[in-house]
């Protein structure tokens, strides 16, 4: 994987994946989509308020995430202003979900559409993908958040990239570091190919 690349006559973006990294990019997505699903951002109950009760469509969970991932996802907009981080997150973070796993879902539909079988059992499958310039950057938000993701659970912190080479290959913690650091990459390549 040589990660994107602007195609100039078609302004498209486009890499090529192995079937194992195609594989791997959509359970990283899947998971993603699963997780802002699981724990939705659900209205509250009944209100004695009728412009809440008029909203309440528009209306989610005031407080925050238990799963630090999705704490990390979703921080906190004013944290010294308990009432009004409860009211911004009330309102807009069924939304941002919504956006965040629309973005991962693309991941998941356009390598499928592009000829990855819903179970990987054929060696030696290559996947080509063509991005249009919008599903290029929803991939990027998606990179952005599974990275996030990963580094939360990993507990990945700034500075601390010796100690992540120094663990042995087969320990899982470098190899889900592996993870980590691949999907950077393929970060970075789209954001190089949007701005070439």
């Amino acid at each position: 994987m040589s990660g994107f690349e602007h195609h100039l006559k078609s302004d498209r973006v486009i890499a090529t994946f192995t079937g194992f990294e195609a594989d791997l990019l959509r359970s990283l997505a899947s998971q993603m989509v699963e997780l802002l699903r699981n724990e939705r951002a659900e209205p509250p109950g009944p209100t004695a308020d009728p412009f809440e009760a008029l909203m309440s469509e528009f209306s989610g969970a005031s407080t925050i995430p238990e799963d630090p991932v999705l704490a990390r996802l979703f921080p906190t907009a004013y944290p010294d202003d308990d009432e009004a981080a409860a009211d911004f997150r009330r309102f807009t973070e069924g939304g941002l979900r919504d956006g965040k796993a629309a973005a991962a879902g693309l991941i998941i539909d356009t390598l499928e559409d592009a000829g990855l079988p819903s179970e990987l059992t054929e060696d030696g499958l290559v996947i080509d993908v063509e991005l249009t310039r919008a599903d290029a950057e929803a991939w990027m938000r998606a990179f952005t958040d599974i990275r996030l993701a990963l580094a939360t659970r990993l507990g990945v912190e700034a500075g601390d990239e010796a100690y992540w080479h120094s663990l042995p290959d087969e320990d899982p913690r470098a190899q889900a570091h592996d993870i980590y650091e691949w999907v950077g990459y393929l970060q970075e390549s789209v954001v190089e190919a949007l701005t070439s």
